[in-house]
């Protein structure tokens, strides 16, 4: 009888347990963008600081979060949080809270007095910022932060711009705000307030400033052409919030009716119930699906008494306190139009809601510079059409929000700097996105999205206390550590527990892993058990 042929091999032979000739795919290590980041205006490495705070270092989670943001407690308020529509947790539970926990982070900075790094060397170089809003707080800090001497003057009595002006202290109140701006000035940040830059070029002349950034903020109400009597009460939406900031509150009456469909919109009929009126209408053109209006603030106005009459127009306002309203239906284009069937409506005032404009009087005679749809125009790096004279936020094409505002600052603070280094700023390419099918999500258990609490229905309508309430520790702690950490290795050792054949080697925390390929023989288990996607199968290399 034949013997069955074998070869054994020796132990410490070169070709003992070598499996590496096998393969056709290896697996390797890669970094993936994560839809959070991705989504961010701001521009913020989400994940790098919820990784932070989910370990509960909440001092390394906020100066990771700074690091791009400086007004971490203002946008946990007043963001929309793209970063939560495009979480890839929202296609297995529920989006991770990220707004919440940057709300978190902002608010421990403030109370426990967390202060910024101290400003690199000085470069010797001025930037004049024109604007204290969202945009030009973000740019002058940026700015500072790298060295340069920056100056902000702004035309209000108070900085923050729309922030102040804009957003009701329901919704942001004055003490986050001021207290995030302080920090920002305690960086060596020059503010001058209460004066209008009326023409830019003379101003940076005058000052010596080797470039600028402008920020002036949407602060011009659209009209709109109501025939109205010589009695009748009409304001915009822009002068009844920035009169909330004076002792002197708006007199809108017991019925008010608003006439607009973004978030302005339900911020005046919001402040209205706030002030006694009785009746708070919108008049929408539209469906409540076409609003641009955030939906929660929408249900959040309804819950506050808030009417709002879709579909409707207003055609005129009489003196003794009568609008006439007419319906509206939509066409086969989903666009309004008009049916021939009024009402009334009895109204105190009518506060239109209609948009914003920006006052650019101050760019006037500017060589090179272009003014298209009531905005200036910028490149790529931000920079008008005159060299050295840069404009973000709401003086650009763009959404108007804060989020946007703030990552406008920071991208027009990395160009001026490079420009004022004559040199041009490259950011980096980014990496693929780090998509759902990626993941391998049978490791997470379902764990369901952490919701804020609110102010009671009863209070919100006769007061001005904020209405969506913070997370404690222990909720923020729980929902930052719902994140996936999707594209990019955490370490959790699942390669190394589950590979065949020992080929993965851990390099020490914080060092992730490395793969022996005389060992691996592609099985591609490693990739199919990573959580979050960060290992991918490629062709073997010839």
């Amino acid at each position: 009888m034949n013997k069955p042929f074998a070869i054994t091999l020796e132990v410490g032979s070169s070709l003992a347990n070598k499996t590496g000739s096998w393969r056709t795919m290896r697996p390797e290590y890669l970094d993936r963008l994560p839809p959070c980041n991705a989504a961010c205006p701001a521009g913020e490495n989400i994940q790098s600081w919820l990784y932070h705070a989910e370990g509960g270092d909440y001092e390394s989670a906020w100066r990771a979060l700074v690091a791009d943001n400086p007004l971490p407690a203002i946008m946990g308020r007043v963001c929309y949080h793209p970063c939560e529509t495009a979480c890839n947790r929202a296609l297995h539970d529920a989006a991770v809270g990220i707004n919440s926990v940057e709300r978190f982070l902002g608010d421990a900075a403030l109370k426990k007095g967390w202060a910024f790094a101290p400003p690199a060397a000085g470069t010797g170089k001025r930037v004049l910022v024109v604007g204290a809003g969202p945009s030009g707080l973000s740019a002058a800090y940026h700015l500072r932060r790298l060295g340069h001497a920056v100056k902000i003057v702004e035309a209000g009595p108070l900085a923050g711009g729309m922030m102040r002006f804009g957003i009701p202290k329901y919704r942001l109140p004055r003490e986050v705000l001021d207290g995030e701006v302080r920090r920002i000035l305690d960086l060596g940040v020059e503010l001058e307030l209460g004066r209008k830059v009326t023409d830019i070029r003379a101003e940076m002349a005058a000052g010596r400033f080797d470039a600028a950034f402008l920020a002036v903020g949407a602060h011009i109400g659209k009209r709109a052409y109501i025939p109205a009597g010589s009695a009748a009460r009409m304001l915009d939406a822009v002068s009844v919030l920035r009169g909330m900031e004076g002792e002197d509150k708006p007199m809108l009456g017991r019925r008010v009716v608003v006439y607009g469909g973004g978030n302005t919109a339900l911020d005046v009929a919001r402040t209205a119930r706030r002030l006694g009126a009785s009746e708070a209408i919108i008049v929408y053109r539209r469906t409540r699906e076409k609003m641009p209006a955030h939906d929660f603030e929408v249900e959040e106005a309804l819950q506050e008494g808030v009417m709002i009459k879709w579909l409707s127009t207003i055609r005129n306002m009489a003196d003794e306190g009568t609008l006439t309203v007419e319906k509206m239906t939509l066409d086969d284009k989903g666009f309004p139009q008009p049916t021939g069937e009024f009402e009334t409506l009895e109204a105190d005032s009518l506060v239109l809601a209609l948009g914003q404009d920006v006052d650019l009087s101050l760019l006037d005679g500017v060589p090179g510079l272009e003014i298209r749809d009531g905005v200036a125009v910028v490149g790529p790096d931000m920079m008008t059409g005159f060299p050295g004279l840069f404009a973000g936020g709401d003086m650009v094409p763009s959404e108007r929000t804060v989020t946007v505002a703030v990552g406008h600052g920071k991208k027009a603070a990395r160009h001026i700097d490079a420009w004022l280094r004559d040199t041009r700023h490259a950011p980096p390419p980014k990496h693929e996105l780090a998509a759902f099918d990626k993941l391998n999500t049978w490791y997470y258990s379902d764990a369901s999205k952490t919701v804020r609490p609110m102010l009671d229905v009863a209070r919100r309508s006769s007061t001005f206390d904020e209405v969506v309430q913070g997370l404690d520790e222990s909720n923020a702690l729980f929902e930052a550590r719902r994140c996936l950490s999707c594209g990019n290795c955490f370490e959790c050792d699942n390669c190394y527990g589950v590979c065949p054949d020992n080929a993965i080697i851990k390099l020490g925390p914080g060092q992730r892993y490395e793969i022996n390929y005389d060992y691996c023989k592609g099985c591609g288990i490693c990739v199919e058990e990573c959580p979050c996607g960060a290992i991918n199968m490629v062709p073997e290399k010839i």
